[in-house]
């Protein structure tokens, strides 16, 4: 697929949406409900087998997806906040809820995403604070950008997933 050009329009995701997806063990698209395809823009051909990451917009700091697949591998689910691209270019906002399903054995089944609108408030400071991420890992690395969120995250208490994952839920109010 061709490169996609970031525009400045946003795409609505409303209270009563819930977008869906599946992946296999190396974050390829394995499923997406009808929903994901109405705001996205793309078809399922065009998505499945494809990495979740065709979907990250430019304004998202590496160092967020670090922690969410660092969490997933230790087991733990994450909840985050996602700004995602659309094949046109426009975006959407999301808070994202990301677990790995088992089988009944025990074994690894897939990673299933549930994404959900975002109140203004949490937009307006989640946007802040990855664009500090962001230039941070463009102006000095992607080590300092790590750097920078390890301290965010001792300054706000959050030394476990589960801290993370209320703090999100918290902003979001």
């Amino acid at each position: 697929m061709q490169d996609i050009q970031a525009t400045q329009s946003e795409r609505e995701v409303r209270n009563i949406d819930l977008i869906v997806s599946k992946a296999d063990a190396e974050g390829n698209i394995t499923y997406v409900n009808p929903i994901f395809l109405k705001i996205s823009g793309y078809t399922q051909g065009e998505l499945y087998d494809r990495p979740h990451s065709i979907l990250r917009h430019p304004d998202m700091p590496r160092v967020i997806f670090e922690y969410l697949w660092k969490c997933l591998k230790e087991g733990e689910d994450v909840i985050t906040f996602v700004k995602n691209l659309c094949k046109d270019g426009s975006y959407y906002w999301v808070i994202a809820t990301v677990k790995s399903a088992k089988n009944p054995d025990g074994t690894f089944r897939n990673y299933m995403s549930t994404r959900r609108c975002i109140t203004e408030s949490a937009k307006s400071t989640i946007s802040e604070f990855y664009a500090k991420l962001l230039n941070e890992e463009k102006t000095d690395g992607y080590e300092a950008s790590q750097k920078m969120f390890q301290e965010y995250l001792q300054e706000h208490g959050l030394t476990n997933a589960q801290a993370f994952n209320s703090y999100m839920q918290a902003i979001n109010k």
